[in-house]
């Protein structure tokens, strides 16, 4: 297949397009400043302002969007929302517009979507939430599925750990300091996947022509932040005895917080239906991955 990512050299695209690539599919990014860029067969644009090329590709994975960390200003929540719901949009108009597009689309999306879930298990079945996070991922998604002739799959990806990327390099540093502890009263519930299955899911998207709808990629069994915690510290042999207190967190971090203090207890079940196995199918494999070089994940 000849598969086009927006987002191809971020965190979780590089390892989507290492692992298309292996699997013998060509790949092609799309960027708002088109360049030759190793590895990829092509380099198409794409931008907020027009549809993007899609013509002779067999799938379209969407991935790009503003960032969630910063301290959200109204400024910052307005370009989280525009980032992502216009840029689905752009991508559906091309797609629904094309002689020959794609008949795969696989859009991005997050478990922030089912909001603070509490001490209740949600699963891709489950209704959105609320919040500010749930409230973007439920207009992002209403975009995707405007796609009229693709297959359309949303991934909903919870905390991604890896090496290279996402919050392991914020985290783990502070871990390995023995400066780290739980968050909060850390009984909030965590959901987490390895960014290698973040991208097979992805990818398993891709190839299972019976797979549409919501995926959860997250690993099989949340865990409390306490547990992750206990797992992280043992993972780089240091204790963790240092608690963040909630209101501190949300003095620090305003309404960013949420992502450290809400509690979300989802379940793969749609996935796992699907017959996704999972690489790094419990925290202490996923960890260990995690923290290790950046190769040991290619």
């Amino acid at each position: 297949m000849k598969i086009g990512i927006t987002g191809a050299t971020g965190f979780i695209g590089s390892h989507l397009a290492h692992l298309a690539r292996e699997r013998g599919h060509d790949v092609v990014a799309f960027s708002r400043r088109p360049r030759p860029i190793a590895g990829f067969a092509e380099t198409r644009a794409f931008s907020l302002d027009a549809p993007p090329r899609v013509a002779g590709l067999n799938a379209v994975v969407h991935l790009a969007g503003e960032t969630i960390m910063g301290r959200w200003t109204p400024e910052k929540k307005r370009r989280i929302l525009a980032s992502r719901v216009e840029g689905t949009r752009r991508i559906v108009e091309a797609l629904n517009s094309t002689a020959d597009a794609p008949g795969i689309f696989v859009c991005g999306s997050a478990i922030g979507y089912y909001g603070d879930t509490g001490e209740g298990e949600v699963s891709e079945s489950s209704p959105a939430g609320e919040g500010f996070l749930a409230e973007v991922a439920q207009a992002w998604e209403g975009e995707a599925t405007r796609a009229a002739n693709a297959r359309t799959t949303l991934i909903r990806s919870g905390l991604v750990l890896g090496s290279d990327g996402g919050s392991m390099r914020l985290i783990a540093p502070i871990f390995r300091l023995g400066l780290g502890g739980p968050l909060g009263s850390g009984r909030q519930w965590m959901s987490c996947v390895h960014v290698d299955d973040a991208a097979g899911i992805i990818l398993h998207a891709i190839e299972s022509d019976a797979v549409r709808g919501p995926l959860n990629a997250v690993l099989p069994a949340p865990l409390r932040n306490s547990a992750f915690t206990r797992a992280l510290a043992a993972a780089v042999h240091r204790p963790a005895i240092l608690p963040a207190p909630a209101f501190a967190l949300r003095i620090i971090l305003g309404e960013l917080s949420h992502l450290l203090l809400d509690s979300q207890r989802v379940l793969p079940r749609a996935t796992l239906a699907s017959r996704y196995a999972f690489r790094h199918s419990t925290i202490d494999v996923a960890l260990r991955a995690a923290l290790g070089s950046k190769d040991d994940s290619r």
